[in-house]
């Protein structure tokens, strides 16, 4: 019996030790860790680097409150992310993680509108699907309905408009067309609910597990930057999975000239070695809030000197290890070999990705888009699949998370060609069980 209690009934194996991209349970059972944990491993499990610079921090001290001491670490992180930072974003607000992130930098947003007098802009526009956060301010703009219904009576819920899937909807995801097609949905929406009420459009630069990296169309971000402008409202960037190198360069929305206000970053800015998370923000923003007598918001563990080591480390191993790039080349590779797995098996409807960000969508049929029966739970049979093989990768639902089966391939940021030969292989292996366990399943239903 476990005393512990997460999301649901079932054990797992026992973690005894993790080194690069591979992981070991107590039996001695190696896992190759395909999916970065929840992509958030980025640098790999051990790495020496960082590990020496949190002993170096513990040695002097491993907590320092923010309202009694100014930190070395939080200092010295503070001032690598700004310089890695789009235009003049060089305001940093150090949190734990994502979810914390999210609600920091909607909060700030607000009290950024209230110190300029814009107080009638409360409303952050977001997407549907898409995954911002658990807690209550971040599950209002999360448009995902299994995590959010439960609680809607408890919330503000926020506007929507919908993500850009295109494959779904018959547009060529190529076209600029298609990107402004979408991005002017956003348009629409503003004037719907009254320009001076919109405070705020929070966007994931290619989509995390709600939507299974969705790359948008051509012109997209850059037609949302322009409307955003257009009407006075904040872009807020959420970086916490695509951030720190995983897409090929160090924010996912450096692909494309679509500037944030804001950045909110988590997962693999700690890699994993410490809870760590930030808000970036522009000077124009944080000035007038701390100058109407601050930033009525904060958590105990803000600026942690230990994680900021950590996390100061990370940050180094990414950009000394050129990881970025090796995001961006391993990605290309691995994309093409998920693509020739598509073409060998009928289940696969669509793969998507960019960098070290994959995924691959299960569909009944292609032409259709008709999406495997959701009782089949095809995402979790699958996962169990790979994993029964020693690779672990993660799924979710496309289709607002009640059907439309993905997987994410998200390897660490070290992996190189023969990495990816072995995830392919145990993809592939998984695949032929799971075709032939999804037969049979259709069949005696």
């Amino acid at each position: 019996m476990s005393d512990l209690f997460y999301q649901a009934h079932g054990r797992k194996p026992v973690l005894d030790q993790a080194l690069g991209v591979y992981m070991w349970d107590k039996e001695g059972k190696r896992y190759l860790d395909g999916s970065s944990g929840a992509m958030v491993c980025n640098i790999g499990h051990s790495n020496d680097g960082v590990l020496t610079a949190m002993r170096r921090q513990m040695e002097k001290s491993t907590f320092g409150y923010r309202l009694h001491f100014e930190t070395e670490a939080s200092e010295l992180l503070a001032q690598k992310l700004a310089d890695l930072m789009p235009g003049d974003l060089n305001r940093v607000f150090f949190v734990s993680g994502g979810s914390e992130a999210v609600e920091s930098g909607l909060k700030l947003a607000r009290q950024y509108a209230l110190a300029t007098g814009q107080g009638t802009r409360w409303k952050v526009i977001s997407r549907s699907p898409s995954y911002h956060g658990c807690p209550l301010g971040a599950l209002a703009v999360t448009g995902y309905t299994p995590l959010s219904a439960p609680f809607a009576p408890m919330m503000q819920q926020m506007p929507k408009v919908p993500a850009p899937r295109a494959y779904l909807d018959g547009l060529d995801p190529e076209a600029l067309a298609t990107g402004h097609h979408y991005a002017d949905m956003l348009e629409a929406k503003i004037q719907a609910e009254g320009p001076d009420s919109v405070l705020a459009f929070i966007v994931e630069p290619i989509g995390g597990a709600s939507t299974g990296a969705l790359v948008p169309p051509p012109g997209y971000m850059e037609r949302i930057r322009e409307i955003c402008d257009r009407h006075g409202i904040l872009l807020i960037m959420d970086e916490v999975m695509t951030g720190a190198g995983r897409t090929g360069t160090f924010l996912g929305s450096d692909h494309w000239q679509a500037q944030p206000d804001i950045v909110v970053m988590s997962k693999g800015l700690g890699a994993g070695y410490m809870p760590l998370g930030a808000v970036i923000a522009d000077e124009r923003l944080v000035a007038p809030v701390l100058e109407q007598g601050g930033f009525a918001h904060g958590f105990t563990y803000a600026g942690n000197p230990l994680a900021c080591a950590a996390g100061l480390a990370v940050v180094n191993e990414i950009e000394l290890g050129g990881l970025c790039d090796n995001a961006a080349a391993m990605g290309d590779l691995l994309l093409a070999r998920l693509r020739a797995l598509m073409q060998k098996y009928e289940l696969i409807g669509d793969v998507r990705g960019m960098g070290l960000l994959t995924a691959f969508e299960f569909m009944a049929d292609r032409d259709s888009k008709a999406p495997l029966p959701a009782a089949l739970n095809a995402h979790q049979r699958f996962v169990d699949l790979a994993y029964a093989r020693g690779l672990i990768v993660y799924s979710r639902r496309t289709r607002d998370g009640s059907e439309g089966d993905h997987i994410l391939v998200c390897p660490p940021l070290i992996v190189n060609t023969s990495h990816i030969d072995e995830i392919i292989d145990g993809l592939d292996a998984s695949l032929a069980a799971f075709s032939q366990d999804i037969h049979f399943a259709l069949k005696a239903g």
